[in-house]
This record gives C-alpha cells, structure tokens and sequence, in this order.
C-alpha cells in the first residue's frame, strides 16, 4: 500500500490494534479505506518510523520503502510475535516473513549453516538472530532495520528491548499494596484483551484449562455480550489430558465449548506436514496439538485469542522452582559426590526406575502421580553435577549436550549462555531464568509454534498477555508478587479468582506433551528408522554418523530414553530432505510478485 503523499510503500504482515486510537491522535482527514495499514502510513509521515511504532499496539513486521529517501526499514514488533527474515542472496538483499518466499529467489543457494545447526540440536529450535541458512538471519524482536542500498551494511536500532524494560523495572519496582498491584494488573488485562477482541471477523480462544488460557477466556466473556467460542484439545491418556479441567472452566463461564479428544493416529497424520509448516527444522512436539487445536478452531472461527506468555513474565513454568531447589540442596554437597551420584542413577534405565514409580503411585501425592519419573530421575542426574545454578538451567535448557560433538565442523554460538550469563548480576535465579526465555524460548519457540501453527490453518492467533505495557508492569512486580509460597504466578491466580473459584487453579501444570518416546517404538519407527539409517544420516555431510546411531539403538532397546535428541535429529531429516525435493521442483524461478515488487520500487 501506498502513503497518501505516495512517499512511503508498505508491506505488511500482521495487526496494530489500537489504530482508532492513533487515527484520532492524526485528526481530520480523508482516508480511502478503514485499514489499521492506511493509518500506520499516515503515521509515518507525521512522526517518522520510529515516532509513529513507539505508538504501534500489535504484532507486526513490515518492510516500509521511503521514496524520497530511497531507505528501506524492515520493523518486527516488540516481543517477536511475527517472523521476519533477511540476509544476501547473491549480490541481492532479500527478506520475507517466510522463508518459502525468499527460497524463490534465483541466487538463493540454500547453504545450511553448521552453527546454527548446533544449536538447534542443543533448543530444538534456532535462536535468533541466527537463521539455518548462511547468510540469512531473522530480526530481532523490537528492532528497525535500515538500509540506504543493496551493497550498503544494514543499521540496527532497538525501539524497544526486553532486557532493558526487565532491568529498569528490577531497578525501581513499584510501591503499592498486593491489593493494588492486582487491581492494577486487572485493569492492564482487561484493556489488552478487549483491543484483541476488535475484529470483523468470527473470534474465540484456545483454552487448556490453565491459568494464563483461563484468564484471557474469562476477561473476554467478561467483555462480550455473546458466549465465547472455545477450544480444547484432549488426550485419552491421563497423563496428557487438559481438557476436563478447560471443560470445567469453559461450563463456569457460560463459553460455547467444543473439545477434540485425539487418538494417535490424527497426531501422528500431522507429522508428514511439520517441515512445511515451520521454514526452519523446528522440534518442539507440542506443535502437533497446536497444529490440531488451530485446526479445530478454525472450522468456527478466523480469529483465536491465547494465552501464551504467562509463565515468562509470572513465573509459571515448574522448572524456575525446580533449579533453585535443586542448587539450594546441590550447593552443600562437594562436587565429587555429586558426580558420582549422578553416575548411580544413570545407570538405572529409565523404565525400571518407572517400573517402581507404577508400583509406588498410589501412596504418592496426586499432584506427583503423572509425568515420566525416570527420564525426569537422569535429567535431575545431570543438572545436579552443575556448579552454579546458572549453569544447571543452561543444561536443563540442553538437549544435546555437546551439539558441535555431532554436528561436523560446526562451532556453537554462545546465544542463550552468554544471555543467562550477562543477567546474573542484576536478579534472581528465578528472575534471570524467566528473562532468558522472554527473550529466546518465548519469541523463538513458543510463539514461533503458534505463528506458524495457526497460520498453516489461515487462523491469526492473538496473545493478549504480551502486550507490552503488560510486559512492563509484570517486570516492576516484586517477585513475591509472581511467586509466593511456592504458587506460581500468584498475581494473575488472584486476578482469575475474580471470575472463578479458586479451587479450579489447583490442578498441576501439565503443557501441550506428546508421547514421542512410545510412538519412536512403535508407530513411527518405520519412519524413524528410514531417516537414521548410515545412509541417510551421511548424505549431506552434516552429522557425525555414530552418536546419532547409539542414542538410536539405546532408545529403542528401552535402556534410555532419548526421545527429545533423537526427534532433534528426526525433524532435522524430515525438514531437510522435503526443503530439498521443494527447491528442486520450483526449479528456483523468481515469481511474478517479486518482478513487480521490484518494478514498483
């Protein structure tokens, strides 16, 4: 779209919600349409790129081409809600909001680049700003990129950064009663879900049953005249299953509700589909029921509201808890014993220790009878020889632990450790753990899920909870406002209470898990084993052959469990192997719309 003066062309991927608002601050004036893209070029030409998204409410990249300067701007939102990509393609630069696009172009040469594959292996996904492929990379979330011309450097300036916004609320926390701080809170929520609820199109939200997707669910019915439509995911397996409690949540607030109770074959069906959906090898198994939930929601409605985001800024996630209880036991025993305890349970498979743990349920604690004790017994194993509880969240964030090991002539980057290192002298360990994934696992994982999940389906996904005047408020909260006693995200539970009862919050955290491990030795080890063979394995040069193989034959004789390495590498193959029969069909022609892309440039 053009600017009314026809300086500025845009385009542009996503949704400023609070465009009324910024329309109004512009004053009279004709306008063509009554798009939120119309005002963000008006924008533009009275405060200039960064004056006018310092107003932008939403999640956004676009690419902004000044005529009269002959500049270009790629802007990617505040919280990394939306993807964009850029980087060299010959004497080319390139950028799209998909790599599909830019795979198009004919100097592009696909070249996977061995650093970022390293870490991938350690995430099971890439962190920004690296990007798969070498010479491309994504934009930081927050950032303006400029760029005077095709052979010039590109500059970089952050409008807003995560890590600044957490360290000056650390540095003056607010001064109000718990009382108040909730109210507060309340008020903030109530705002940014009702933005997220102007549409023109049908709208409902996914609801788990937890916390964060319960009370995005309540404050928008609090809010509509008509019941919500909502939607769950359930799993007949105990262990797994969310959707009797959202069911329980969605009877109290009067949604209109609907539930797909899955079997392993419609989830295992979503596997084929995975490398498509995501442009980069992307691991992270919960993307196959929010694959399906987007899919169910979809057949209702175009817009979904969700709950992502909660555990980042309050605290949710039982790993926080974890670490420290395990570095305030650890810290007091001397390190060799520690090693050599690691080692004694280690060498217990994973199902004997399960074996006892089927035998002694009964007389545990209801909160503690699901999960998978002994993969959980060889995690605590590992974390526990670490020396600093810096150091044990790094190794709890790891897959594979030493990826450059098996990925060949690869050096890993220090993204996410230099990250945790550089926070430490400001916060908590509990504090350094949530900012470390507000600004790698949350934009580069999680929301990467769910972006490109709902997208697959034609679904926009809307996070209500990372409005970023939320973010900034949750980050002058004291901590024992988002943990108290050992509850979890003790705030937003009392701002929910105000819509439910206090005992539908009670049930253990659970998350999107998938049975990988079973389905490895079962369902789909034919196909497992097609992509871990030697051969396939060696046929790009990329991996050490061997580790691979004996994590391989360990997991399927039961003796370990390593199903998050060895889906790493599954998805990888998948992923590459597709990627590649794609380009080879494409012939890598350069498409009508980039022709006229360039043209009208």
């Amino acid at each position: 779209m053009y600017s009314a003066s026809g300086r500025y062309v845009i385009i542009f991927n996503g949704e400023v919600y609070n465009f009324e608002e910024i329309c109004d601050e512009l004053g009279p004036r004709r306008w063509r349409g009554h798009s939120d893209t119309e005002v963000m070029l008006e924008a533009f030409e009275r405060w200039g790129v960064e004056g006018a998204v310092q107003r932008f409410v939403g999640m956004f990249v676009f690419a902004l081409w000044d005529r009269q300067q002959r500049k270009l701007h790629l802007v990617r939102d505040r919280l990394g809600i939306k993807p964009l990509y850029y980087g060299r393609a010959g004497n080319a630069f390139v950028f799209a909001s998909e790599l599909k696009a830019i795979w198009q172009y004919p100097d592009f040469n696909g070249e996977i680049d061995r650093d970022a594959l390293a870490l991938y292996m350690r995430y099971n996904y890439v962190p920004s700003p690296h990007c798969i492929y070498k010479g491309l990379y994504k934009l930081l979330p927050g950032c303006i990129l400029t760029l005077d011309s095709a052979t010039a450097a590109p500059r970089f300036q952050r409008y807003w950064c995560a890590k600044e916004v957490a360290c000056a609320g650390l540095q003056s926390p607010i001064q109000v009663s718990d009382a108040e701080a909730v109210e507060q809170l309340h008020e903030l929520l109530l705002r940014a879900v009702r933005l997220r609820m102007i549409s023109d199109v049908p709208l409902g939200a996914f609801l788990s049953g937890g916390v964060d997707s319960s009370t995005v669910v309540a404050l928008m019915q609090a809010q509509s005249q008509r019941p919500i439509k909502t939607f769950t995911i359930g799993f007949h397996d105990e262990g797994y299953n969310e959707a009797i409690d959202a069911k329980r949540v969605a009877e109290h607030l009067g949604t209109v509700h609907t539930e797909l109770y899955l079997n392993p074959k419609e989830a295992l069906d979503v596997v084929p589909k995975l490398p498509a959906m995501y442009d980069e090898p992307f691991s992270d198994s919960s993307q196959i029921p929010t694959y399906l939930v987007s899919k169910l929601a979809r057949h209702d409605v175009t817009v979904s509201l969700s709950g992502d985001g909660g555990d980042e800024l309050f605290g949710g996630y039982n790993r926080y808890g974890l670490i420290k209880q395990i570095w305030n036991f650890t810290k007091l025993i001397p390190g060799p014993i520690r090693t050599l305890a690691a080692s004694m349970i280690q060498a217990v498979p994973p199902d004997r220790i399960d074996t006892v743990f089927r035998m002694l349920r009964p007389l545990l604690p209801k909160a503690l009878q699901h999960g998978a004790p002994g993969d959980k017994a060889h995690k605590l194993a590992t974390l526990s020889s670490g020396d600093s509880p810096q150091e044990l969240y790094y190794r709890a964030l790891s897959h594979w632990d030493s990826p450059s090991d098996v990925v060949l002539s690869s050096r890993e980057p220090g993204t996410v450790r230099e990250c945790i290192a550089a926070l430490s002298t400001n916060a908590t360990i509990e504090e350094v753990m949530m900012l470390t994934d507000l600004v790698n696992y949350l934009p580069d994982d999680i929301l990467t899920k769910l972006d490109r999940a709902s997208m697959a389906v034609s679904l926009e996904a809307r996070v209500p909870l990372l409005d970023h005047r939320i973010v900034e408020f949750a980050w002058k909260l004291p901590l024992r406002l988002k943990i108290r006693n050992g509850e979890k995200k003790w705030i937003l539970r009392q701002v929910l209470c105000k819509y439910v009862p206090a005992e539908f919050l009670k049930r253990p955290k659970m998350g999107f898990g998938m049975p990988i491990d079973h389905w490895l030795r079962g369902p789909l080890r034919d196909w497992a084993e097609s992509l871990l063979s030697e051969q396939s394995l060696s046929s790009h040069g990329l991996f050490d052959v061997q580790p691979i193989r004996d994590k391989w034959r360990e997991h399927l004789s039961g003796d370990r469990n390593w199903q998050c390495l060895i889906w790493d590498v599954l998805i990888f193959q998948d992923w590459f192997f597709q990627r590649r029969s794609a380009r080879l069909s494409c012939g890598g022609s350069i498409t009508t719309e980039v022709a006229l892309t360039k043209a009208a440039l």
